[in-house]
């Protein structure tokens, strides 16, 4: 299949520079493994096919090899990048250790603040529950995202959830494709929900173990992944 049948057109926001909305829209592609380890992503034809010139295509590009997404060869092509599992270890490694000590200072909040707190993160695993039947992957996803995401603003941390998301591209990519295993879409919300009912006492604890439950979910996997995906990583 042609590589831009893949790349749905992007409705720009006009008030936002071109060359995020661009890095954003390959970015998710990528992780949802939509575009495949090894798709090679021609700088000229995306340009014509989102209906912009290449520097912006160049620029998220570049981006996105920063991020370690896509190997870019100089004159020659760029191609996304295999699963580093490597990579992934460290990045999960690294938004574990963030997120304990998240939970720490979240669950010594006034009383107040905590209510408001779980009531906000309740909405995030409504909205997860309601991804479930049927099932919608990017749905469940993002609202997955959120539910962390609402953990760094609250303890005022709201910079490194951009430096995790950031580092994170190899594990998300493993994520989605375990996500479809059987039970795993509902596993995540439970421990989400697990994480919350403690966090709605204060107890430290309890939620910190259930984070680490939560987070373990995909890496014990990784050797299954890589023996059904060889090709896809390293």
């Amino acid at each position: 299949m042609d590589v831009l049948q893949k790349i749905p057109r992007l409705k720009l926001d006009r008030s936002r520079q071109t060359a995020p909305q661009v890095f954003e829209a390959l970015r998710e592609l990528i992780v949802s493994v939509v575009l495949e380890p090894g798709t090679v992503l021609p700088r000229a034809e995306l340009a014509a096919h989102y209906g912009i010139s290449q520097t912006p295509i160049r620029d998220a590009l570049m981006r996105l090899g920063e991020d370690g997404l896509v190997d870019i060869f100089p004159q020659h092509a760029t191609v996304v990048s295999r699963i580093d599992t490597t990579a992934a270890l460290q990045a999960h490694t690294l938004r574990r250790a963030i997120e304990l000590e998240i939970l720490h200072t979240l669950c010594a909040l006034p009383p107040d603040l905590l209510a408001a707190l779980v009531q906000r993160m309740q909405t995030h695993v409504r909205r997860q529950r309601e991804a479930l039947e049927p099932l919608d992957l990017p749905a469940l996803s993002l609202a997955d995202q959120a539910f962390h995401r609402e953990m760094y603003d609250a303890a005022g941390l709201g910079p490194l959830w951009h430096l995790v998301r950031q580092r994170s591209g190899h594990v998300d990519r493993l994520r989605r494709l375990n996500l479809p295993a059987k039970g795993k879409a509902q596993a995540i919300v439970r421990d989400h929900a697990a994480i919350l009912a403690a966090l709605a006492k204060g107890d430290a604890p309890a939620a910190q173990q259930a984070l680490r439950q939560h987070l373990a979910g995909t890496l014990s996997f990784v050797s299954e992944i890589v023996q059904r995906y060889p090709a896809w990583t390293v």
